[in-house]
């Protein structure tokens, strides 16, 4: 298919990046192939992390097919740019679409990046996940690569104010080992491995994060490592609100 949009959104995302002089680490591209199909499957605390994943598969040179919800789709500036990078809309009343159309493009040899957790997660610990990913891979015969971000949280996520003028701030990118599910497998069975591939990264990459909050700035951490960020019992009540 045409590349059109996608390398010069690339291109302006690293100028940027490198304006603001972010301090950003990854770890593990090697697990990206170079050519064929792939699941990327990450944690979701930003809503930038869309970006910050897709400069994971960088080293590869591969660009993330990403699937994300349908009202950014909608919006007047970023839909234009979605369906230009060949994005996937997800409609949450008819999910099957999606899943279709990103089944097809991982038989087609593309990238796929999902969020399982489907929503970013206000505690910033991994919630329960969807099943999709493995499923898609499953029946694609493409890995499963395990991601975690961290540190995108401080400069945009939910219920918090913008902060994308932020400079010389770090962030963390770390990619796992692949899974390799069989759809002779139980896809609930794998989609726990992957939960549990995914907060141990999100955790390492949490502990070793080269800065600590200042004391009025403690929303950022979770709380089970001393930040004011809910927990994930307090997270989920405001998720259901």
């Amino acid at each position: 298919m045409a590349e059109i949009v996608y390398p010069p959104v690339i291109t302006l995302a690293k100028t940027l990046f490198r304006v603001l002089d972010l301090r950003i680490k990854v770890e593990g591209a090697e697990h990206v192939p170079n050519e064929g199909a792939a699941v990327l499957a990450s944690n979701h605390v930003s809503y930038l992390d869309f970006i910050f994943c897709g400069l994971g598969a960088q080293p590869a040179n591969r660009l993330v097919r990403f699937m994300a919800k349908k009202e950014v789709f909608d919006n007047v500036v970023a839909g234009p740019l979605m369906r230009g990078m060949h994005h996937i809309p997800v409609d949450r009343k008819a999910g099957e679409a999606a899943y279709d159309q990103a089944l097809a493009a991982l038989r087609s040899g593309e990238v796929i990046g999902v969020f399982p957790e489907a929503t970013i997660s206000r505690s910033f610990t991994v919630k329960e996940i969807k099943s999709g990913a493995v499923r898609m891979a499953a029946a694609s015969g493409a890995p499963l690569i395990p991601m975690a971000v961290w540190g995108t949280q401080r400069m945009w996520t939910k219920g918090r104010p913008r902060a994308l003028g932020t400079r010389h701030l770090p962030i963390t990118i770390l990619i796992g080992e692949p899974l390799h599910p069989t759809p002779e497998q139980d896809p609930n069975e794998v989609t726990a491995e992957l939960r549990a591939r995914m907060a141990e990264l999100l955790d390492r990459a949490q502990r070793g994060y080269p800065e600590t909050p200042a004391p009025d700035q403690t929303w950022w951490q979770p709380a089970h490592l001393g930040g004011s960020a809910p927990t994930p019992e307090e997270a989920a009540e405001l998720d259901a609100r």
